[in-house]
């Protein structure tokens, strides 16, 4: 049978890692138009061709839009082919048969509430899978998906394989793959392929030039695959303006504070911030420590930079409860409780959290707020969380909010410590700067 697959010079180099012995993840792709949907199904159908009764997996955060995208692109090369009369797709059962025993599941991978653990996947086994837009989907969700691949492995000599597209992101992604592979220090099993629509022959030149006419930040990703911008108008903050934090004047001598998240023990991490007036002047992070440990390491700060006790704010939900018992006079800060009243203003926030974080991006995109000698690694991470803080869909009172942190988490594949800190101080702002009449959980 004449296979018709023709792939362009950044396709053949990927194919080359999906056929070794070391390699079990690709993540291909950066610019639109790079062919990324196609060179995945083409991934698909050759293996399930070259392997009867194997079983395959074919991947999007949502089943609907991979049935109106992935699926069509599936379609159009079955045709191009002249194999489509050997192929039956199922919308029932969501499946792809092959007529020689093979088949590829078309699988819904959106972290949905009810099923927080993935268990649909569970009994799922497989011989190998293409996710399409993996910066759409969770980095539990993949990792699941990678668990699942050990189905005739065995019986073909094969070795786990995972293909994944994506455009540039500030989720998860960049730290497990971008960021190691320009570092050079990207696991050996892993590989990303940085391909543009530059490097595939064979894109319609109107496509491109559509993409020259967008705005500059979306050329900048789509165009030329710059993963330092974010991906969402929904982003609270723009990249340009958190280059500024750490570059540009600043005056010190101002009033001191501290903001503080607290982490369970043996969960993400606790994160101080020293504050001169909106100058952050140190950051102290602490691993799997108990709340005695974090308030007398607070207590040191505050001794260390004399800082009275009105003028630190602990994040109170959870353990850091514990911590504020422990620290006579410091301010609770609780994410959901009732956003301070602001004389003269109308109180359209959801939540204190939401309060907070608007008035950051406002200091932010004015440039008030500077790192002061904090190290490049701590800077680009919190650029990188306060990129996936997006304004949430205005609810039915009309108030407005960001999105919750069990999504941020997922979509970062961390807690964004860093940035919480930096949204609290906000409180004092609000506090001192408005004079609100506000006393509700001092």
């Amino acid at each position: 049978m004449d296979i018709k697959f023709k792939p362009t010079k950044k396709q053949y180099e990927a194919w080359e890692y999906l056929n070794d012995d070391i390699t079990t993840e690709v993540l291909f792709g950066g610019s639109a138009g790079s062919a990324k949907t196609y060179f995945g199904c083409c991934f698909l159908i050759i293996n399930c061709m070259r392997y009867p009764k194997t079983r395959w997996l074919m991947g999007r955060a949502k089943l609907n839009i991979l049935k109106n995208t992935t699926l069509k692109t599936f379609k159009d090369i079955i045709f191009d082919w002249g194999i489509s009369e050997s192929i039956t797709i199922n919308h029932q059962s969501n499946t792809i048969y092959f007529n020689n025993g093979s088949e590829i599941i078309m699988k819904d991978l959106f972290s949905y509430p009810s099923d927080p653990d993935f268990d649909s996947l569970g009994s799922l086994e497989i011989t190998g899978a293409f996710i399409d837009e993996i910066s759409q989907i969770s980095n539990k969700a993949y990792e699941i998906v990678n668990t699942r691949i050990r189905y005739r492995l065995n019986e073909y000599n094969l070795k786990p394989k995972c293909l994944s597209s994506c455009n540039p992101s500030k989720g998860w992604l960049y730290t497990t793959f971008y960021k190691p592979y320009i570092e050079g220090r990207l696991p050996e099993y892993r590989k990303f392929i940085p391909a543009l629509v530059s490097d595939n022959p064979y894109i319609d030149p109107s496509y491109v030039e559509q993409l020259k006419k967008a705005s500059h930040s979306i050329q900048q990703r789509l165009l030329y695959g710059n993963w330092e911008y974010s991906n969402d108008i929904d982003s609270l903050f723009k990249f340009q303006d958190l280059y500024l934090i750490q570059n540009g004047e600043y005056k010190l001598g101002g009033k001191k504070y501290i903001s503080a998240d607290i982490a369970r023990l043996g969960k993400d991490r606790t994160v101080i911030f020293i504050w001169d007036d909106l100058n952050i002047i140190e950051i102290i992070e602490m691993d799997q420590v108990t709340t005695d440990i974090s308030a007398s390491k607070i207590r040191e700060l505050m001794n260390k930079y004399q800082i009275q006790s009105s003028n630190v704010i602990i994040d109170a939900d959870g353990v850091g409860g514990g911590v504020v018992d422990q620290l006579m006079g410091v301010k609770s800060f609780i994410n959901n409780s009732r956003p301070i009243d602001v004389t003269g203003q109308p109180n359209n926030y959801q939540n204190l959290k939401s309060q907070c974080y608007y008035l950051l991006a406002e200091f932010i995109e004015n440039h008030k707020i500077k790192l002061v000698d904090i190290n490049q690694e701590i800077f680009e991470m919190l650029c990188q969380e306060l990129q996936v803080i997006k304004q949430k869909d205005v609810d039915m009172d009309g108030k407005l909010s960001v999105i919750p942190k069990d999504m941020i988490k997922k979509v970062l594949g961390r807690s964004p410590d860093y940035a919480d800190c930096l949204m609290m101080r906000m409180f004092f702002e609000i506090k001192n700067k408005f004079n609100p009449q506000y006393v509700g959980f001092f």
